[in-house]
């Protein structure tokens, strides 16, 4: 990362973490950083080996770490004001389902990648808000994994590193999410958004065009079924492969079914798997239009393409919910709006806006009124830079 990237403030909130942790710890650290995301398009096409296109936001999780001589790992969240210590060689490790699982997890999770870490102190600090689906768990993942390899003095191998994350929320933490939000945390490039295949991992960035604003308006809410709706979702996609199999033989994911494939074989399905089906095989179709559409600047079908979106995850998937519906629908109606979408897993938390930069503050004045005048709750409207992934904060302002 650049020097010059840091602007005053983020300098000013560097030498405070600084201090904070020599406080803490009695020594000086070294300072990352990985970001949050939001998915312009592709939502649950991950964990069926499909296509994605999420951007990195300028919202972070840091991490203050120095190592130690032992293998003790000594936690503090800034956020929580909660210490934990654990040793890296303890077997009863395990999760208590506490904010400490995200770090423990990945620690573990790079150990049975064959990294040698020792112990570390660590002070974590997030900016991302907790539940709003732009992926606070693996930002916090993303950030305490490059900062054990960094201070072991091992090479980083970014997408090794996001597979690592990958394996310690699937395994440690127990939620079966797929790769993209802790590929898009290493590997996010400022201003760009990110087309990558799960399957393969080939990504490609794509240039966002000037003049276009990445605007996230959270709703402020989050349903309690939220967890697990997501998991019993990725089953019924693994029950739709199945019962297509009989006729599609050596099929692995919904990624090698084709919408008319879906079509000729539905009767094979019950009616609601078929809909899951339907949305994550469209939804590919739509990812890959997507990209065909920002690689040509034509920004209007890229917003249809959004809306089409949303609607799918609303009417087949079932995962929106009434406010993030209601959210939706006002952003359609403000000038300067090019497309709207719920973002994350659903059932609540955030909605992604790609809105012309002259209409921005006209949008989220008009927004935040209207939902708030409907629900009662005043919406957090975040206009948000586009980032880079995951990296170490300059040593000038470790300083």
């Amino acid at each position: 990362m650049a020097r010059s990237r840091l602007r005053a403030p983020l300098m000013q909130f560097a030498l405070a973490l600084t201090r904070r942790f020599e406080e803490l710890f009695g020594k000086t650290p070294r300072l990352y950083r990985a970001p949050g995301r939001v998915n312009l398009i592709g939502e649950h096409t991950d964990y069926n080996d499909g296509f994605v296109m999420p951007v990195a936001i300028g919202l972070y999780c840091w991490a203050a770490a120095a190592p130690r001589s032992d293998r003790e790992l000594l936690l503090h969240s800034g956020n929580m004001g909660q210490s934990i210590s654990i040793r890296l060689d303890d077997p009863a490790l395990a999760p208590t389902r506490q904010w400490t699982d995200y770090v423990i997890g990945t620690a573990v999770a790079l150990e049975k990648s064959s990294y040698d870490l020792r112990g570390a102190d660590i002070l974590i600090h997030g900016e991302i808000p907790f539940g709003s689906g732009l992926s606070s768990s693996a930002a916090i993942e993303v950030a305490v994994g490059y900062a054990l390899l960094d201070v072991n003095g091992i090479s980083i191998d970014l997408t090794k590193l996001a597979l690592a994350c990958r394996r310690a929320e699937n395994d440690f933490v127990g939620a079966r999410v797929g790769i993209m939000d802790q590929f898009i945390s290493a590997h996010g490039q400022s201003g760009h958004a990110l087309l990558l295949d799960c399957r393969s991992l080939e990504f490609n960035h794509l240039p966002i065009p000037n003049g276009v604003s990445l605007v996230v308006c959270n709703t402020g809410v989050k349903h309690s079924i939220a967890a697990g709706e997501y998991n019993q979702r990725r089953l019924q996609c693994e029950e739709g492969v199945h019962f297509l199999s009989q006729a599609m033989p050596g099929i692995q994911a919904l990624r090698d079914v084709s919408p008319a494939q879906l079509e000729e074989h539905k009767d094979l399905l019950p009616e609601w798997v078929y809909r899951r089906c339907r949305h994550v095989v469209t939804e590919d179709n739509r990812v890959k239009q997507a990209a065909a559409a920002l690689n040509s600047g034509k920004v209007a079908e890229f917003g249809e393409l959004m809306a089409a979106s949303h609607r799918s995850l609303r009417d087949d998937y079932e995962v929106s919910c009434r406010e993030l519906d209601l959210m939706v629908e006002i952003a359609a109606r403000q000038p300067g709006l090019i497309g709207a979408r719920m973002t994350g897993g659903g059932f609540g938390g955030c909605t992604v806006n790609l809105v012309h930069t002259a209409a921005v503050e006209m949008f989220r004045t008009n927004v935040g009124s209207a939902y708030e005048q409907d629900t009662g709750i005043r919406p957090e409207i975040h206009v948000l830079d586009y980032a880079d992934g995951v990296a170490r904060v300059p040593e000038l302002y470790e300083r």
